[in-house]
């Protein structure tokens, strides 16, 4: 079997674990990712990422912070690294670090579209909506608003102008109004 055959076979096989996720128990679940993270290796990034997101799924943000952190100093890319991004992101927060969020989603929001390739652009409204809670939890609720409206806006069937002009005024109008 090729190594992309081999890659492929263990992507379907991820794939199909984390579809059949509510079939198992926190900790059942973890034991499977890391048996197919195990085939992998303790240095391959997507493997690694895989442990994060087995962990931040089943409520044990801690140990996924460890694990994102882990993934991305491994040189994660693609998808898996803007989901990594997100998925850290959303953890701190939980974590009460919602500063640390907001620098991560901001420096994630700013990347360059032509760096991105479509799986990755479709995930910015997500890079949007986590950035909208963190800021909120930083006290920062109109750029908050204006964020999530924003990522809002393109959704709606009617009123699409109208929203994501009202979005962009609340970052400069007065407080109140």
């Amino acid at each position: 079997m090729s190594d992309e055959a081999g890659n492929a076979g263990w992507e379907e096989r991820v794939a199909a674990l984390w579809e059949r996720i509510d079939a198992y128990g926190p900790e059942e679940f973890r034991e499977r990712i890391a048996e197919l993270a195990g085939e992998r290796g303790d240095e391959d990034a997507a493997a690694v990422f895989e442990r994060g997101a087995a962990h931040d799924s089943t409520g044990l943000p801690v140990e996924a912070v460890r694990y994102y952190r882990r993934a991305l100093d491994l040189g994660l890319t693609g998808l898996r690294r803007r989901r990594a991004v997100i998925q850290l992101a959303s953890s701190l927060r939980n974590l009460g670090r919602p500063d640390r969020s907001v620098e991560l989603l901001t420096a994630e929001r700013d990347l360059p579209a032509d760096r991105l390739d479509a799986d990755e652009l479709a995930l910015a409204p997500a890079v949007d909506a986590f950035l909208a809670l963190a800021l909120a939890d930083t006290g920062r609720d109109r750029e908050a608003a204006s964020l999530a409206l924003g990522a809002l806006a393109p959704l709606l069937p009617r009123y699409n102008r109208s929203l994501a002009h009202y979005a962009r005024a609340l970052l400069t109008a007065p407080d109140g109004s």
